[in-house]
């Protein structure tokens, strides 16, 4: 027998503040009262999930914290639904069944998704605190995946009562990896064909800068079966090497077949082509031109790819469609591609944990490699823009899920260095004799950079405007007189040629001029100041900053006073600052801030702040000019 639900009378200790302790409203938008998970899986094609969650919310902030969510399909059969909102003293508000929650699809107006939808709970408070109970149950024949545990949600979320119980057939091979349980109150009750974990009284995390993703701080239940079942098809998953030579022989090998036509048509636009790199280059460009990119939430429409003919006849799909056409072209072509599982994101370096073997676990996004003599190439295919093996920002630098005709491996994506992810900032300023500057600026970008400029050019005059303005916001009363850019897509390099003035940049005392000669890449303010920090912290991608601006002084004026050169130089980086007098009326002014990558305790922080301070000082620091006497 499953562990029973709390009786109805404690439910009701539950749904009003006045059981709520000070402890766990401490740094809180949200507590979670109750989260409960029973899932029973008594046989390879029969997984049953009972879930309840009472959850009380503080503030506007913790609105979205209530997470009544549910997804399905056809594979998933909802059998209970529904919630009861009630006020801060536990009196009900509101009782919703299952006909009262919003079910909408997944992927609105496109047809290949109409069976993914979504139920949820849609409720507009007009006082807070208030809680919402929220249960569900649902049906599946599919076992392969099971999720995580973890009594920390997100931040600023505390945890009363969270729990997770599965009875299964021992058959199975169920398996965990506990992960950050030190210093939390977790209890593990598991026998043989039980597994039960419960916490008690997890207090709310508040996020402190450069602090590494949650998921590698907190608490975590990693579960998985070696022994499943999934849409027709038996699997297992005890190693790497099996699980993707199951995932291709069941789920990838049938998916490739492309309309004659459209194979004749490729196969022209490489004719002639003998470098297999750059008939990939070629299929690449194909697809971005030809097709679109629309957002399928992990988990939702299965995890097989929509064959590659209908990918071709409709010219969209998520990203498992996608890449598996890109597949299927470069196929065709005759270039060797693997698909390939990956965790993306674009500030957190989130690797599989190849320790621990499960389904689709770890992954939330497909792109595919191309083997190229150790230094692989790896494709973003839902981007019509994304220059060819560009991975920066979104899934460089992690352990991938590789997937092969003989098997699955793990395999590391490109490592962006710091010196790869360059800026290079060039100008020629004048300044005028009422303080105000005129020139022309050079920015050019590689690396992580890149992605970070390049989006300029897509977007409108007036954005494009707004967007300098935004970059450059401490030069007040600017004005952007023309923009130029070249996207050498090639060499992966972005370049800005801007023409720029600003009335009263140079600020003045008496007959005194005081100009900051770091006029276009100025770091302005140092990470937070921490009383007692709590974690640790890293830099997930360096880069390096190199600046060089001439700068000439208006008719009539010297120089009163310059600073001296400034060299630091530590385990975070490095930084250099000088300026010299080249004429009697020209200044040049050099700058380099290389940041490197790296994971630091929390110890070592206020030392990381105090060299972010110095680069703040001397960033904005001034020298005098003057009239000539």
């Amino acid at each position: 027998m499953l562990t029973a639900f709390l009786s109805f009378s404690q439910n009701e200790n539950l749904c009003t503040v006045l059981t709520l302790s000070d402890e766990l409203k401490t740094n809180a938008n949200a507590v979670v009262r109750l989260d409960q998970t029973q899932i029973e899986i008594p046989d390879v094609k029969t997984l049953k999930t009972t879930y309840k969650r009472i959850v009380t919310v503080l503030n506007k902030e913790g609105d979205n914290d209530v997470y009544a969510v549910v997804s399905y399909d056809t594979g998933i059969d909802i059998k209970k639904l529904g919630a009861i909102v009630y006020d801060a003293f536990g009196n009900e508000i509101e009782k919703y069944r299952k006909s009262d929650f919003k079910d909408v699809s997944a992927v609105s107006d496109f047809s290949l998704y109409e069976d993914s939808r979504v139920k949820y709970l849609e409720y507009t408070p007009t006082k807070y605190p208030y809680t919402v109970e929220f249960y569900y149950e649902t049906l599946t024949s599919n076992t392969a995946y099971i999720p995580t545990w973890s009594p920390i949600e997100g931040y600023f979320v505390s945890s009363e009562n969270s729990s997770i119980e599965i009875i299964y057939d021992k058959n199975l091979g169920l398996k965990t990896k506990e992960q950050n349980f030190e210093d939390c109150d977790i209890t593990n009750k598991s026998t043989n064909g039980r597994l039960y974990y419960i916490s008690k009284n997890t207090l709310a995390v508040k996020p402190e800068a450069y602090s590494p993703p949650l998921i590698d701080i907190k608490p975590l239940l990693k579960i998985a079966v070696d022994n499943f079942y999934y849409e027709g098809y038996k699997g297992s998953s005890s190693n790497w090497e099996e699980l993707g030579k199951w995932m291709y022989d069941e789920l990838l090998k049938e998916r490739t077949v492309l309309p004659e036509a459209t194979k004749a048509e490729i196969k022209s636009k490489v004719a002639g082509v003998e470098n297999p790199i750059e008939r990939a280059k070629i299929v690449y460009q194909y697809v971005q031109d030809r097709t679109r990119y629309i957002s399928v939430q992990e988990g939702i429409g299965g995890i097989q790819p929509i064959a590659a003919s209908k990918v071709d006849e409709v010219k969209y799909g998520d990203c498992k469609g996608l890449t598996n056409y890109t597949k299927a072209l470069m196929d065709v072509v005759g270039v060797e591609t693997y698909y390939t599982r990956v965790n993306a994101s674009n500030r957190n370096l989130v690797s599989i944990d190849k320790d621990f073997v499960t389904f689709i676990g770890q992954t939330n996004h497909v792109i595919l490699n191309i083997p190229n003599n150790g230094d692989d190439i790896w494709l973003e295919c839902t981007s019509q823009t994304s220059p060819f093996n560009y991975s920066a920002n979104f899934t460089d630098d992690r352990d991938v899920f590789v997937i092969t005709p003989n098997g699955g491996k793990i395999v590391h994506t490109k490592v962006y260095t710091s010196k790869e992810n360059s800026l290079v900032t060039k100008a020629k300023v004048s300044i005028d004799a009422e303080g105000g500057i005129s020139g022309d600026v050079s920015l050019i970008s590689q690396g992580t950079q890149y992605g970070r400029h390049e989006r300029v050019q897509d977007e409108e005059l007036k954005d494009q405007k707004l967007w300098y303005k935004n970059y450059w916001d401490h030069i007040n009363n600017l004005e952007v007189v023309s923009m130029k850019f070249n996207d050498d897509r090639d060499s992966i390099v972005f370049t800005e040629n801007i023409e720029l003035k600003a009335k009263k940049y140079v600020s003045k005392t008496g007959g005194l001029f005081l100009v900051q000669p770091n006029v276009f890449n100025r770091i302005n303010s140092a990470p937070p100041r921490y009383r007692e920090r709590k974690l640790p912290f890293q830099i997930n991608r360096g880069f390096e900053d190199n600046d060089e601006y001439e700068i000439t002084l208006p008719e009539g004026f010297v120089v009163d006073a310059l600073q001296d050169d400034v060299n630091i130089s530590n385990q975070f980086g490095e930084y250099q600052f000088s300026i010299t007098q080249t004429s009697e009326n020209t200044l040049l002014f050099k700058r380099k801030f290389l940041l490197n990558k790296g994971e630091y305790t929390k110890e070592e922080y206020k030392d990381f702040r105090s060299f972010w301070l110095k680069i703040v000082r001397h960033d904005k620091s001034k020298i005098v000019i003057k009239h000539k006497s």
